[in-house]
């Protein structure tokens, strides 16, 4: 479970220290090199969610394998890459591949809690959040390592040798699929029953439109926005009157913590993954360190975070967590308008200390609020909806990346990027601060106003 739900982490973060050496052997502008991480983001945002959904109707064995080997052939074609056109084909195929680990771990693990009776263990969550957040955060050190080793190509073929280990221990670990999930003579009934191919379809068909706007938003392209309205309504028709929807509308709708919770994932994304990409870029070119030396300046963040993570993880409340994570972020960002080009070593550290605790706690107490806020029964569709709003998040960063770093990535882009990031961070905190139903996630007791907690 927890190797395949890093395949996508770690391809997302090691990247960071990536783009500036494949823009320089391409030729290539940040504003080229962005597309390496839109384009993982937009498959992974459109994939994510419909896995999810064929995880919990056919069980996450097959399609784990299936995700796991995709990713290795991606390793490959991005390793033998001869420009960034198929450079960025092979982060397309990746974005897929990756998409099963995740879902497949929640669904087996809120499975396994309904077969025994018993809720997991909060340990089981923090591990596998910790093992998400420890990924992430390791690596640009990691791509840092490896680029000092063989140059940015060995950063597209550590997947090789994961998906490799990824297979033999799918196929040797992960359970049998259950004799009603398997395919058969009925397998056909049901993938058009259940799948609901036009529901997700029409929600890849937003998704699209809608990140290739944010991908490049201009007022020349306000057709964009018009093609995703257009596929956001179809969507909501017939997600509304199918039998079986990819998205049950109706039951989201009146979940209005999860829905929120959703939203905190969009912007604390956008905040964790600008941070990943325009902070280590600007560390590179604004503060000249070498991507070596840039990888080893998030180390501190990569401590932090896991320790926090593993101080606080066995607590079930997370309005805490959210609350002090949502202040340190905002702090995060204010932080970044204090940077230029001679800024001291022990600034750059101290700036990676403080990332540090709104990665360790924010991105385990939104995954936590999922499992308690969700449909038991659509565990994976909306476990790859977190990851979705998440992905979503990242490509506004990775946007907002390309605007603000037109040429380099130097330190009146960074302190334009920071202001939009103190916003993003300010509402983040607000909501949280507003949100009373935090109070109740993860406990069992009677909520204030006479109701039930949501059952664990």
């Amino acid at each position: 479970m927890i190797l395949g739900s890093i395949l996508n982490p770690v391809n997302s973060s090691i990247i960071a220290v990536s783009l500036v050496p494949i823009g320089a052997a391409f030729g290539a502008p940040p504003s080229q090199t962005a597309w390496l991480v839109s384009a993982l983001y937009l498959a992974t945002a459109i994939g994510q969610p419909v896995v999810g959904r064929l995880i919990d109707i056919f069980g996450p064995r097959r399609l784990f394998l299936a995700g796991t080997a995709l990713a290795g052939i991606a390793g490959v074609v991005g390793t033998l890459a001869p420009n960034l056109g198929m450079l960025i084909a092979a982060r397309v195929i990746l974005g897929f591949g990756t998409c099963a680990g995740y879902p497949a771990a929640m669904y087996l693990i809120r499975s396994e809690a309904k077969r025994t009776g018993h809720d997991s263990p909060a340990g089981v969550l923090t591990v596998l959040a910790i093992s998400n957040q420890t990924i992430a955060v390791i690596g640009p050190t990691l791509g840092g390592l490896l680029i000092g080793l063989g140059g940015w190509r060995t950063t597209l073929a550590v997947n090789i040798p994961l998906a490799v280990v990824g297979l033999l221990l799918g196929l040797l670990r992960l359970p049998p699929t259950p004799a009603a999930q398997r395919s058969g003579p009925d397998a056909a009934v049901r993938l058009t029953t259940r799948l609901d191919a036009a529901g997700m379809g029409l929600f890849a068909a937003m998704l699209v439109a809608l990140l290739l706007f944010l991908m490049n938003p201009q007022a020349s392209h306000w057709y964009l926005l018009l093609l995703a309205l257009t596929a956001a309504t179809g969507f909501a028709v017939r997600e509304r009157r199918a039998a079986e929807p990819f998205i049950d509308l109706r039951v989201l709708a009146g979940n209005g913590p999860l829905l929120a919770t959703y939203g905190r994932a969009l912007l604390s994304y956008v905040v964790s993954y600008a941070f990943l990409y325009g902070y280590t870029q600007w560390l590179e070119q604004g503060r000249g360190l070498s991507a070596t030396q840039a990888g080893l300046a998030q180390l501190p963040l990569f401590g932090t975070a896991i320790a926090v993570s593993a101080l606080t993880g066995r607590r079930q409340e997370i309005r805490g967590k959210l609350l002090i994570g949502a202040g340190a972020q905002l702090l995060a960002c204010l932080l970044l308008l204090l940077l230029g080009a001679s800024s001291p070593v022990w600034l750059l550290v101290a700036v990676a200390l403080v990332v540090g605790v709104p990665q360790g706690l924010n991105s385990l107490a939104l995954q936590n609020s999922v499992y308690h806020q969700a449909d038991p029964e659509r565990m994976g569709s909306s476990a790859g909806l977190l990851r979705t709003f998440g992905y979503l998040g990242a490509i506004v960063a990775s946007a907002a990346n390309g605007i603000v770093f037109t040429h380099r990535a130097d330190t009146a882009g960074l302190h334009h990027l920071a202001w939009f990031l103190t916003a993003l961070a300010a509402v983040f905190l607000v909501g949280t601060v507003a949100d009373r139903s935090l109070g109740r996630v993860g406990r069992d007791e009677p909520a204030d106003d006479g109701t039930a907690a949501p059952a664990a």
